[in-house]
């Protein structure tokens, strides 16, 4: 039977065939290029990253420390589970080299990690660190995440994103050249941007050496420059609800060269920091909604794939 699509347990299964792995998220304290001045001031116009640190992720508590309460948190499921250590909040690769490296080592110093995923920017990847990288992942599973929220260079420049696509695509082919696993992250829904010329996108994601891709819909936060803007015009969005959401996701998918490893299709914030669209779903029970629409449909990732 065809599957629907390549999910990211059947990706960690070639690595970890013999045990089940769990990400633990770290705040390692870093900062991001694009709120000190480097890149620019403000941060992208959507970022809260309170919305997806947990209550152990805090930067007063060590990596190690990190790590010990995560794996506390998450044992009661599987006993025999290991973990990989996400580095997760702001920009993971921002920093002297030795600092990086002290912080990456600290973690897999700690029992049970195998191995790293690392969330940085496509603008953060200077040529020493890449070497380092480039010898990490011969020693232990890596991955490196970037956000890359949309390919249109329009978009990037009205969320204050601070590079342009060419800049994510050089990141891309840089990592791959070197035999790091790297993955992406798209946000879904993005001012201007519309379920048409978001499934176009995809050719040019498709075009890109990515191992894994990460998709989630605009959630409007509260205390962000977008939530300001979406109160005060608020015909210049347009929130996709759940249905039209999973239209698009579907679509979307069809239209993704098959080979391609999708981690997730949405992101859930604390609801006291939400300001929209509260759809009240957990994660599995949307992926529940894309995998029976698929099957209605008769499609699967690729099917519309031109190659």
């Amino acid at each position: 039977m065809q599957p629907l699509y390549l999910d990211f347990p059947t990706f960690l299964r070639r690595y970890f065939p013999s045990y089940k792995v769990q990400k633990i998220s770290i705040n390692a304290g870093f900062t991001c290029p694009n709120r000190d001045g480097r890149v620019g001031y403000g941060g992208c116009t959507y970022c809260n990253n309170q919305t997806f640190n947990p209550d152990y992720c805090r930067t007063e508590k060590s990596i190690r420390q990190q790590l010990q309460e995560g794996k506390q948190f998450f044992a009661h499921k599987y006993p025999e589970m290991k973990y990989l250590a996400y580095f997760q909040a702001y920009t993971n690769t921002y920093g002297q080299l030795e600092e990086l490296r002290r912080k990456y080592e600290e973690a897999l110093a700690v029992d049970e990690v195998v191995g790293l995923v690392v969330g940085t920017r496509p603008d953060c990847l200077p040529p020493a660190l890449l070497d380092y990288l480039e010898q990490l992942a011969r020693q232990t599973f890596l991955l490196v995440e970037l956000g890359i929220e949309s390919t249109d260079d329009a978009t990037l420049r009205r969320i204050n994103r601070g590079h342009t696509f060419a800049t994510t695509r050089q990141a891309v082919e840089q990592l791959a050249g070197r035999g790091i696993l790297c993955g992406g992250h798209l946000i879904f829904g993005l001012p201007g941007e519309t379920h048409a010329t978001i499934v176009r996108q995809a050719a040019a994601i498709n075009r890109l050496p990515l191992h894994t891709l990460k998709l989630h819909q605009l959630q409007l936060i509260r205390g962000t420059r977008m939530a300001a803007q979406y109160e005060a015009s608020p015909a210049d969005f347009h929130l996709f609800d759940v249905e039209e959401y999973v239209e698009l996701v579907v679509d979307y998918i069809q239209h993704l060269r098959p080979d391609l490893v999708l981690e997730r299709f949405v992101s859930q914030s604390p609801r006291e920091l939400l300001l929209a669209p509260d759809w009240g779903l957990k994660n599995y029970e949307f992926n529940h909604r894309v995998q029976k629409r698929l099957r209605q449909l008769d499609a699967y990732q690729g099917k519309l794939y031109a190659g």
